[in-house]
């Protein structure tokens, strides 16, 4: 890592004189991965093919505070293409950095690299991932926490990161491609061999006697959801995904994929006992449960590291609450929604019998030029329609500043954790059944809370809410890697007069198009179509 400090100074004029300011010190924190294949066995299971970072795994936690620049030069040296997405992060003016392929870049190629360049202007738990084909399910993950620069509303002695994920010993590829192939006809998701806490078969915590502490969670998985409690703790919840809540204590946090929440631990004042933390996959997820598969993780809470003194295991608890229970900080009453979009989907068979996902009948294809490509360098009267984009990447055309209402339905069986890029959004209503437009059958929020990644429910719509206020291309999709490559996203095109006053895409991400042999500027010449369904 390499750390150049810059001192930003204010002077402002005051009766008296010249007032000075409050020095501020911003930095530019840069880091170099190396982006390589390492071979390991984290869950002491089965060693396997990784993907690791300067020839380490996990990756290193990242931490920057509000108002610095996160630099990371990806140097790939794999024999696949990569990208990293800074999961969370607003980007705003910057979309060409959020990382998803075929929405705001192309891959890097084998033996080329390519800089992000991220203005740090959040505070909270996020994660940095890959975002191509799956590949973050092989390693590429790791923790992003953004410090606040100035003092925080809720105190506490020390803070720790606390991840958990699900790991598999087939490459993320090989399990993407059985997924969608003929031989899943029933159209089941590959089932993790084996759950993790901290990357790690064997972790553990150190708790000192009458310390708050806050643990950031983070659900690193490509598929499975987890119960987190810690035996005879309360925890206090105070931030879903980067914002900040209102207090709520709980005795367990559910984590979908790629959701975080902070919460505060008080530790007991004795030594006398050890405890444990639970993280439990929610089992209802998948389709069947292989006996060999241990969905109850554990790690021990040492106040004494001296002594196998356990206080009595509890059960560990499954009683969560949900997004409706869990009040903002600060509240707000959003307003009325500018503009409405129904966005129905559903799991579906091929006549080819493929299972793929639709939104509103369409499985999302990656274009043949990135679609943020496609806006800042097309025809400027065309990229205010959807056409320049193509159908098969499900595009929404909104127009700047207007209040976005997502009314989404979920006709599958089964959860689905859905996040979109450059926001968050107010879950501000839910209803039972298939949205149809009649805003009194909606049990509608009061204070609702704000998040990047909700869990909808089978048989179930949601009413989300955001400001249209981030100009660019920004993917709206399901988190559990093998729907998103079954087509479960679309991609909403923000503003796009307003981007293309505001941004021009950089060289390097023309270049690296070129260099992975992709289309880099100009229309969608549409993939080909996916497969019908009868």
């Amino acid at each position: 890592m390499h750390l150049t400090s810059i001192l930003l100074q204010w002077l402002s004029v005051g009766v008296g004189g010249l007032l000075l300011a409050p020095m501020v010190m911003a930095a530019r924190v840069e880091y170099h991965w190396n982006v390589t294949h390492l071979h390991g066995n984290p869950d002491g299971l089965y060693p396997r093919q990784i993907v690791g970072v300067n020839g380490q795994w996990p990756p290193p936690t990242i931490h920057v505070t509000k108002g610095d620049t996160l630099v990371i030069h990806a140097h790939n040296q794999l024999n696949i293409p990569t990208a990293l997405h800074f999961h969370g992060l607003f980007q705003n003016g910057t979309v060409y950095y959020d990382g998803p392929v075929g929405v705001t870049q192309c891959a890097i190629p084998p033996g080329y690299s390519l800089t992000y360049e991220v203005n740090i202007e959040q505070v909270g738990t996020y994660w940095i991932h890959s975002h191509y084909m799956g590949q973050y399910m092989d390693g590429l993950r790791s923790p992003l926490i953004l410090h606040a620069s100035e003092p925080e509303p809720y105190h506490y002695d020390d803070e720790m990161v606390i991840t958990v994920a699900d790991w598999y010993h087939n490459q993320s590829s090989a399990n993407i491609e059985w997924y969608l192939s003929t031989k899943n006809s029933d159209g089941v998701e590959p089932v993790p061999q084996a759950g993790m806490i901290n990357d790690s078969k064997n972790a553990s915590i150190a708790f000192e006697p009458g310390k708050t502490y806050r643990l950031r969670l983070i659900n690193m998985s490509g598929f499975s959801s987890f119960y987190i409690s810690l035996d005879d703790h309360d925890l206090e919840i105070i931030e879903l995904d980067g914002v900040l809540t209102k207090k709520k204590t709980a005795s367990a946090v559910y984590l979908a994929a790629a959701q975080r929440a902070s919460v505060l631990v008080q530790a007991k004042r004795s030594r006398r006992f050890n405890y444990y933390l639970h993280a439990d996959m929610d089992e209802s997820m998948f389709d069947y449960v292989p006996p060999t598969l241990k969905t109850n993780l554990t790690a021990p809470i040492y106040y004494n590291n001296q002594s196998n003194m356990f206080a009595p295991r509890s059960q560990a608890s499954h009683d969560a609450p949900d997004d409706f229970a869990l009040s903002p900080l600060a509240p707000a009453k959003p307003p009325q929604p500018d503009v409405s979009y129904n966005i129905t989907f559903a799991m579906v068979m091929t006549d080819q019998n493929v299972n793929r996902a639709q939104i509103n009948g369409v499985s999302y294809v990656a274009p043949t030029v990135p679609s943020l490509n496609t806006l800042l360098t097309a025809d400027a009267p065309s990229t205010r329609s959807v056409n320049p984009y193509g159908v098969y990447v499900n595009p929404i055309v909104v127009n700047h500043l207007d209040y976005v209402e997502i009314a989404l339905t979920n006709t599958d069986t089964g959860a689905h954790p859905f996040h979109l890029h450059g926001h968050v959004f107010y879950v501000a209503g839910k209803g039972k059944g298939t949205w149809q437009g009649d805003r009194s059958a909606v049990q509608w929020n009061t204070h609702p809370v704000q998040r990047d990644t909700v869990v909808i429910q089978p048989n179930q719509f949601l009413m989300l809410h955001f400001r249209a206020d981030n100009p660019g291309t920004w993917f709206f999709h399901c988190h559990i890697e093998f729907h998103l490559e079954g087509g479960l996203a679309a991609t909403f095109i923000i503003a796009p007069d307003v981007a293309r006053k505001r941004m021009k895409l950089p060289k390097a991400y023309i270049d690296v198009c070129k260099a992975s042999k992709s289309q880099a500027t100009g229309i969608n010449l549409y993939s080909p179509p996916p497969q019908t369904c009868s």
